[in-house]
């Protein structure tokens, strides 16, 4: 299957476990790929053979920035369903970093990634 790769989506969200975590915000970066036959929207060089990247980058940045989560992992799971119901794809695997979390320890980011698919 052809795939559709969008790398760092970066918005300031409000989620985490600490009510004050989720007044504040902090920044998170998402990958998204999608499974997607490429094969006649590479024949046609036609936007209406293809996924429009710009609106699913609209979409997560708006679940993103608009929604309020605990967990990365219930960001991660809202974004792959709303994305399934949206487009004509079959798969979509995210990569969901929460980018310079607030803890002591100084570390880049905590990540989940997940796979889901239409069934």
């Amino acid at each position: 299957m052809d795939k559709i790769t969008i790398k760092g989506i970066r918005f300031h969200g409000y989620h985490g476990v600490p009510e004050a975590e989720r007044q504040v915000g902090g920044h998170y970066e998402i990958d998204a790929i999608l499974s997607y036959p490429l094969d006649n929207a590479g024949r046609t060089d036609a936007l209406e053979n293809t996924i429009d990247y710009a609106s699913v980058v609209n979409l997560i940045v708006d679940i993103g920035t608009q929604r309020s989560f605990q967990l990365i992992e219930a960001l991660a799971e809202t974004i792959a369903t709303e994305i399934l119901q949206q487009f004509p794809i079959d798969t979509v695997h995210l990569t969901v970093k929460k980018l310079n979390p607030p803890i002591e320890q100084p570390i880049a980011y905590f990540a989940v990634e997940i796979c889901r698919s239409k069934e």
